[in-house]
């Protein structure tokens, strides 16, 4: 299913990303509070303290924004005044966090959608090869009828993210959406080159990747900042 995209303010730079991808469907979250909070992420300043709570508020609007569009049904509950009609969300929604620093945003898309399943996905890059290998992996059933929120804060090269989501369709996954908290063109390419209909949720593009294939300027290794390991 497709979603509307954010409208951009003109203080968001997002790179141009023809050379690597068309028809991208990325969404890029602008709202003032978004990119305040990706500020105190990037800062270096900013403690393992600081820096979890400001990535559980980050996740929370991401979250927000990738599950605008989910089905709802018309219900009515009983107030202590009477009857009130309104919607609920009628979709069967899964959360996969790709361990480690998924699980920085989980805690934070479970409070959008609360009655969410959970699976996990553990993939480990190696740093010289920037490839990455699994460890483990444990879905709940009837991923083909869910909704599944795939959550990677980092989209570097795009392949963790890339395996993420050949282990999904692998279980029967095909509507899926991937969270992000920093995303590079390349990163986002890959995922575009490989499942070009996954939509990608992420407060910001940034520039490119160095020579160790971090992103630039990017915020450091969410997982070791989160954690506060090195």
């Amino acid at each position: 299913m497709c979603a509307s995209n954010v409208a951009l303010t003109p203080a968001v730079a997002v790179p141009d990303l023809t050379k690597y991808s068309r028809g991208v469907p990325v969404h890029v979250i602008s709202h003032p509070v978004a990119q305040d909070t990706l500020l105190h992420l990037r800062d270096a300043r900013t403690d393992s303290a600081g820096f979890r709570l400001a990535a559980q508020r980050l996740s929370l609007l991401v979250a927000i924004e990738a599950t605008r569009d989910l089905p709802t049904a018309a219900t009515t509950v009983h107030t202590p005044l009477g009857p009130a009609h309104g919607q609920e969300i009628d979709a069967d929604v899964v959360v996969v966090p790709v361990l480690r620093a998924g699980l920085g945003m989980l805690d934070a898309v479970l409070g959008v959608v609360p009655r969410a399943r959970v699976g996990y996905i553990g993939l480990q890059r190696d740093e010289s090869t920037a490839v990455a290998s699994q460890y483990y992996a444990k879905f709940p059933v009837g991923l083909d009828r869910s909704y599944v929120l795939l959550v990677d804060p980092m989209l570097a090269t795009g392949g963790s993210a890339v395996a993420a989501l050949h282990l999904l369709a692998a279980r029967g996954a095909r509507a899926v959406r991937l969270l992000c908290i920093v995303a590079a063109p390349e990163g986002i390419g890959e995922v575009q080159a490989h499942f070009p209909d996954v939509h990608i949720y992420t407060p910001v593009i940034d520039e490119a990747l160095n020579q160790h294939k971090f992103i630039v300027p990017g915020l450091g290794d969410f997982g070791d900042r989160l954690y506060g390991t090195a």
